[in-house]
């Protein structure tokens, strides 16, 4: 039996209750995992509500964000430096250490690097990354899309493995309503804005769910209230039910991204509903999006709008299908388990 580490972020617990993409995808690898007879222990915050073994004393920046008025800008560092003090305690312990959060972890693995993997959960085309991989050329990394991979070195590339979800968390819904939906940060990178003005334009409803970025949280104010009214209504951040009702509900979902999206977890989710995705040609989107049977890839508002107009021509219950056959935590765990054995063989 492999013996792996899951080693998460500590900036929300795991699962998270609103979001938190990575912590997510953390928990459904980890659950997946177990089902297929690997030996799992979760590293998180102790804030985390999950049966997996789990390690870390902790709680999660967002706890403490909640608990106090002001948390100084070195808790997150603080945070990883504990976490990764508890994985050290118990390297030999694993066979495998998979590792989802930044930077320090590659340097306290040090000899095992070549028995890891990392899973870089952000875009990696900005200098950071670029120093980071330079400086640890011996880092297996697992690319979540091969728009991802084309940035990272050769040397630091284990493969790629699309996320992937659990398999029954969302309900099938054959029949939408009459809304469209957006769901995501509110932020620049995901522009919810378009999003409006491509519903609006089409004389649809639009309902926004998601949570205000607290890295641009003026964009919310600036771009993105004025444009809310009748036809468009914000709803604030969602859990796994209202997500469901929101996506299941709705006869498409906008994806209207203005930035390399590495993945873009919520389009697997509207599948997983059975309803189709409307998204920019940016980043991963045209691995995901099957032109013209789960959705339609646009460069352009009027596109985007042209798209809603021949949405009803998409059958939900194949999008729901083709959800099961490449977006689920199953297959998700079988890819990374395939990347496990390889570098074990190495």
């Amino acid at each position: 039996m492999i013996r792996v580490a899951q080693v998460a972020p500590n900036i929300f617990p795991v699962p998270p209750e609103h979001h938190g993409g990575t912590e997510r995808i953390v928990h459904d690898l980890s659950v997946a995992l177990r089902s297929l007879g690997i030996d799992v222990t979760l590293f998180a915050s102790s804030d985390s509500a999950t049966d997996l073994p789990r390690v870390g004393d902790h709680p999660s920046l967002a706890a403490l964000q909640h608990r106090n008025r002001q948390v100084p800008p070195g808790v997150p560092a603080a945070l990883d430096a504990l976490q990764l003090e508890a994985l050290r305690q118990r390297l030999d312990q694993f066979d495998i250490v998979h590792c989802h959060g930044e930077f320090a972890h590659a340097a306290l693995l040090g000899p095992r690097r070549r028995q890891s993997l990392t899973t870089v959960h952000w875009r990696v085309d900005e200098l950071d990354r670029a120093l980071f991989f330079a400086g640890f050329p011996d880092l297996p990394v697992a690319a979540i899309s091969a728009a991802q991979e084309a940035g990272i070195p050769a040397s630091n590339r284990a493969g790629v493995v699309h996320h992937g979800i659990a398999k029954d968390r969302y309900t099938f819904r054959p029949e939408p309503g009459a809304h469209v939906a957006f769901v995501g940060r509110m932020t620049d990178q995901k522009r919810p804005d378009t999003a409006i003005r491509v519903a609006r334009a089409a004389g649809l409803p639009i309902w926004l769910g998601g949570t205000i970025d607290v890295g641009n949280p003026d964009y919310f104010e600036r771009c993105v209230r004025p444009l809310l009214g009748p036809d468009a209504t914000y709803l604030g951040p969602v859990d796994d039910r209202a997500k469901g009702e929101l996506l299941g509900g709705a006869r498409a979902l906008l994806f209207p991204i203005d930035w390399p999206e590495p993945f873009g977890l919520v389009m697997i989710e509207a599948m997983a509903c059975g309803t189709p995705v409307i998204a920019w040609n940016r980043g991963s989107v045209p691995e995901i999006v099957e032109e013209g049977v789960t959705g339609f890839i646009v460069a352009s508002e009027a596109e985007a709008v042209a798209a809603l107009d021949r949405i009803g021509q998409l059958d939900r219950a194949v999008v729901r299908r083709r959800f099961e056959e490449r977006f689920t935590a199953e297959r998700m765990a079988l890819d990374y388990i395939a990347l496990y054995r390889r570098l074990l063989a190495a």
